[in-house]
């Protein structure tokens, strides 16, 4: 008779813990383009298979060494990333705890104690001794889908903190190469305004040996000496800019910035080409649009653990063990005790809370929903912004470079002309002026191309795939294993 009563609890439990209270998730539809508005004019061809995708050491294409080194001491050492993962490795330690409910909790609480009762008219006191080890087992059968709605909510939840993790990683690494872009851009402007001072040097020295033999005038040396001096304080405020970036760089590779220095090095990179493939693949790659995506899917459980409130709680139970009055006969089957039981629980009358709860998961669903289409539209916002950056600035950069073969030339015949009389000197500052105006933008729209690659490979979510079901933990827990050898799905 035990053994059929037993035996029918956990079979109505396997039977009902089938039930799912949750609304079938699709994932939302999104509108899509079929191309990139900015890949239409032939400039961006789509990626070839495996040849042009982005592997997860996208930085590497620019072929910098010292970048490369930098970018792997941030992978090692930055701390918002370690934060990050220790995140996820509490998310994941969510979900095993939400498994548990789907197994009795059990519990021992051995005992021995000794007790006196005082004696009568004719008969002495009496002393006794009792020795027990009961054991005790709850469950909670999940008949509602309750446990499974939690577990598979936890799961979501958690593969959005590897998301989380993933774009967080992205961010280092894109901010970490435009600072170090920057820097070296600053290193070359540097040198620029160096041998613009000591091209100023040679011209006041020139000045100079022209008032003393009488052909320039004192004005000519003294502006001649105010713009030496003028690209000297450029250099020393180039200074400031570049320690702070230094700083700023030190920061994401984990180290202080009292014990960090990068050698200066001239900028000598081009930035590569980065095919932005279709915009579909962009759903697939974006950690950040895949973080929204697996939001919704929680919040869709959500609403099912919301409906699961409706139904009783029904609780099973059992106590057994054995009692006796001697270490002896302890484990004897005379001293053996059993029960069996259950019960099940039931609101009756909340004032509509759990009705409120439901509709406000249903709304929060459908906030999650719109935030997933957002991140999405924002998502192609970025690829285009950045394809269009790069275009305009590659344009910029031609005429750039014709600009300043054109002041040079400028400048080398307005030198000739003072040395010879037939103009001021005013006309070969202008020239200089203009062409070192011309060198500095042009030093500019380099380290924009830079930028934007890096930009658009951010945009493109970088080497990133969905690594959804990478628990951080080393091997299998002890749940995931028994869920797994009675059949219980594990999410």
């Amino acid at each position: 008779m035990k053994t059929r009563i037993i035996s029918s609890f956990l079979i109505l439990g396997l039977l009902l813990s089938g039930c799912n209270t949750t609304p079938a998730y699709h994932k939302p539809e999104v509108s899509t383009p079929a191309a990139y508005k900015e890949s239409a004019g032939g400039i961006w061809k789509a990626a070839q298979p495996k040849d042009d995708q982005l592997k997860g050491d996208w930085w590497k294409r620019f072929n910098d060494s010292d970048l490369n080194a930098l970018e792997m001491q941030a992978m090692q050492a930055n701390q918002n990333l370690a934060q990050a993962a220790a995140n996820v490795r509490a998310a994941w330690s969510l979900v095993d705890q939400a498994r548990s409910s789907f197994f009795p909790v059990l519990g021992i609480s051995p005992s021995a104690s000794r007790s006196g009762t005082p004696g009568t008219s004719g008969s002495s006191a009496k002393t006794s001794t009792t020795f027990s080890v009961p054991l005790t087992a709850s469950w909670e059968p999940d008949f509602w889908g309750r446990v499974g709605n939690s577990v598979r909510e936890a799961s979501f939840s958690a593969q959005e903190s590897v998301a989380n993790m993933e774009n967080a990683r992205l961010s280092i690494q894109a901010g970490l190469a435009s600072d170090y872009f920057q820097l070296r851009a600053l290193d070359e402007q540097k040198k620029l305004l160096d041998d613009t001072a000591t091209a100023y040097q040679k011209i006041l020295d020139l000045m100079q040996d022209r008032f003393d033999t009488g052909i320039a005038s004192a004005s000519d040396v003294e502006t001649a000496k105010s713009q030496l001096e003028a690209a000297l304080a450029l250099a020393t405020d180039i200074g400031v800019s570049r320690a702070q970036l230094e700083h700023a760089i030190a920061l994401l590779v984990g180290k202080s910035a009292s014990d960090f220095e990068i050698k200066s090095k001239a900028l000598t990179v081009e930035p590569p080409i980065v095919p932005p493939s279709t915009p579909s693949t962009l759903l697939e790659r974006r950690p950040d649009i895949a973080a929204a995506e697996r939001q919704v899917a929680a919040a869709n459980e959500i609403i099912g653990l919301a409906k699961t409130a409706f139904f009783p709680s029904i609780t099973l139970t059992g106590s057994g063990g054995v009692e006796s009055s001697t270490l002896s006969h302890l484990f004897s089957a005379s001293s053996l005790m059993w029960s069996l039981g259950g019960s099940a629980s039931e609101v009756i009358f909340n004032g509509g809370l759990y009705g409120a709860e439901l509709e406000q998961a249903k709304a929060n669903y459908e906030a999650a929903v719109a935030n997933y289409r957002q991140t999405v539209l924002g998502g192609f916002q970025q690829v285009e912004d950045d394809l269009a950056a790069i275009r305009l600035h590659a344009q910029e950069r031609t005429q750039l470079d014709a600009a300043v073969v054109s002041s040079k030339r400028a400048l080398d015949l307005e030198q000739s002309r003072y040395e010879a009389g037939i103009d001021g000197y005013l006309s070969v500052l202008q020239a200089q002026i203009t062409l070192y105006g011309n060198e500095r933008s042009l030093l500019s729209i380099k380290m924009e191309q830079l930028t934007d690659s890096v930009g658009l490979i951010k945009a493109l979510g970088g080497g990133w795939q969905e690594p959804w079901n990478e628990s951080p933990k080393n091997g299998v827990s002890a749940i995931t294993k028994i869920m797994k050898l009675f059949n219980i799905p594990v999410y």
